[in-house]
């Protein structure tokens, strides 16, 4: 199976301007997912997609490709991902080499390691999924059964739309959520469905020690506290 990395990073930041580049743990955030997918042994190819010459350059250093800068049309506050990442896989595959899926890897989950890459593309490729996300566990109070939606009228509506919740947390069916770190989804998805997700959809658990998305300062403080507790999760490259 031909897998093609895809690291985006723009050079916008509202939450923590400039973040993709900004030193965590002495190291710019881009270099740790550029060591987690130049370590992995699944990934065919990995490319850089950004609109920035500053970012790009330090990619380039992290030993990410960065064959193109993303058009800034592709490059806004409000751009999907899906064709972010259709852009990279039109990019690469119009130089002749056709991939078989595609691993999303973004800059702000740095502390994914190489295994979380791989063990998502061999689910991928065991359960002949349309696509891997990794998970995390929802707590039992957040689960579906208990959540409820707040109606324009004022009242409660439950998620799942029955008509009363589980009443013993026994009961409840265990629940998961996107966690962010990876996701893998074959081609077809991409260009002929319009989705990262496709209707065969696959979670890959991963450990919560191994889980941040940096969006806002207290996301960073987080991150800055980890990678002083246990170090960079990869010290290589």
């Amino acid at each position: 199976m031909r897998v093609l990395g895809v690291v985006p990073a723009r050079g916008g930041s509202r939450g923590v301007p400039r973040k993709n580049i900004r030193l965590l743990g002495g190291k710019p955030l881009l270099w740790y997912t550029a060591q987690a997918a130049r370590q992995a042994q699944r990934l065919t190819r990995i490319v850089l997609s950004t609109d920035d010459e500053e970012i790009a350059e330090i990619g380039r250093r992290s030993g990410l490709e960065v064959p193109f800068l993303r058009p800034q049309d592709l490059a806004r506050d409000d751009t999907p991902m899906l064709p972010v990442v259709r852009h990279a896989l039109e990019f690469v595959e119009a130089g002749g080499e056709p991939y078989d899926a595609v691993c999303l890897l973004q800059p702000t989950n740095p502390l994914r390691e190489p295994q979380d890459i791989d063990g998502c593309i061999q689910l991928l490729w065991e359960t002949r999924a349309d696509a891997v996300i990794t998970t995390l566990p929802v707590p039992y109070e957040y689960n579906p059964h208990w959540v409820y939606f707040t109606e324009p009228d004022g009242r409660l509506r439950l998620s799942t739309g029955e008509a009363a919740p589980i009443p013993a947390r026994q009961a409840l069916p265990p629940a998961v959520h996107r966690e962010g770190s990876v996701y893998v989804s074959r081609r077809a998805n991409i260009v002929e469905h319009g989705t990262l997700y496709g209707s065969h959809l696959v979670g890959y658990p991963i450990h919560p020690s191994r889980s941040i998305n940096i969006d806002g300062p207290d996301d960073w403080a987080l991150a800055e506290r980890l990678v002083s507790l246990f170090g960079a999760p990869l010290v290589a490259g």
